[in-house]
């Protein structure tokens, strides 16, 4: 999954790691992260302006008159400047070091790996370490300087906040993923899987359905809905398919010693097809796949709702890649069979 997330990984230099077998994720972020950087050391670290206060014997930048009077006050014969200099210390750096640090000490990864870290590590010296509680993801920008740098920001995220805990001494452990994350990364894994292999698909992307509103003043009532935003949209032709992954501890919700589907997960893709679907064509088709659990009973079930088809199927991770892709494949091909058929 995390292979197909970081779909990065389809470079020349990311081909051994693709091909290894690993034990822990951990281990697998090590890997790619040691690769990502030293490939990133040889471009250069990204560099950013940062705002520097320092005393010195020349001007340079602007003065800081209170503290430069204080200077004089004590006899220093030196000026209190405030400049902007192109630094490596800066976040984005920080949060690779910081997340170097952490893998260095989990025993979760593999000494060989460990050796990797460190030789990369060595060009981090001037650079901070950050408290990963602390680290400001929703300040991460990126523009033409550090594109480059999303796909390693990505794999800090899901070490330093999804998988890094605070134990009771106030230390930190690695753990396994959160379920948040987890979901996240499976619904990225679904979405990446058919970008890759089903290339007959007109189109494959998360998009936003809008909504079917009537009225002169639709426009400007549509501010007050909330965004209709799909984790899978399958396209080909006219025909259009609406994934939805849920990635849930249980899958069916039980009331009265009846199993059914959770009542807001039928609501939503119901939802996001008839909405798609606005001059009611019937080729639009909803599915929500959920991750199989380990309970006795898992949903795979198609519905014909008012002309459209929905339903919701379970994906068996706990399976070889191989049985895992035949499961994808077979809700795409069983869908859009016609039209392969004709452009067959």
């Amino acid at each position: 999954m995390l292979s197909y997330a970081f779909q990065i990984l389809k470079q020349s230099n990311y081909d051994e790691v693709a091909s290894e077998k690993f034990e822990n994720a951990q281990d697998l972020f090590a890997a790619i992260l040691s690769k990502g950087i030293a490939q990133q050391l040889k471009q250069g670290l990204y560099r950013e302006y940062i705002t520097k206060n320092e005393t010195l014997s020349v001007m340079r930048g602007k003065m800081d008159m209170p503290e430069t009077i204080r200077n004089r006050i004590q006899r220093k014969q030196k000026l209190a400047c405030e400049f902007d200099e192109l630094s490596e210390n800066n976040l984005f750096n920080q949060i690779l070091k910081t997340a170097l640090h952490y893998l260095l000490i989990d025993d979760g990864v593999d000494a060989e790996r460990k050796v990797a870290l460190k030789k990369v590590l060595v060009f981090f010296d001037g650079i901070e370490l950050l408290e990963p509680s602390g680290i400001p993801w929703s300040r991460m920008h990126y523009q033409r300087n550090n594109r480059n740098y999303e796909m390693l920001m990505n794999v800090c995220y899901f070490v330093l906040d999804g998988m890094l805990q605070t134990t009771e001494k106030g230390e930190y452990k690695m753990a396994t993923f959160s379920d948040e994350h987890m979901a996240r990364l499976y619904e990225k894994f679904i979405l990446e899987y058919y970008h890759q292999h089903h290339t007959y698909l007109t189109e494959v992307k998360a998009g936003q359905v809008k909504w079917d509103l009537v009225g002169d003043n639709s426009e400007s009532m549509i501010r007050f809905l909330p965004i209709m935003q799909t984790d899978i949209m399958l396209r080909l032709k006219e025909k259009i398919l609406i994934i939805d992954a849920k990635y849930y501890s249980r899958t069916l919700q039980k009331q009265f010693d009846k199993y059914t589907l959770h009542s807001n997960n039928v609501y939503q893709i119901f939802t996001y097809v008839k909405n798609q679907d606005k001059d009611n064509t019937g080729d639009v088709a909803g599915i929500l796949l959920y991750a199989k659990t380990d309970e006795d009973i898992t949903p795979d079930v198609m519905f014909n709702m008012g002309g459209n088809q929905i339903g919701a199927k379970t994906l068996d991770l706990n399976k070889e890649f191989l049985l895992i892709a035949a499961q994808l494949d077979r809700i795409a091909e069983d869908y859009f069979q016609r039209e392969m058929a004709v452009n067959e």
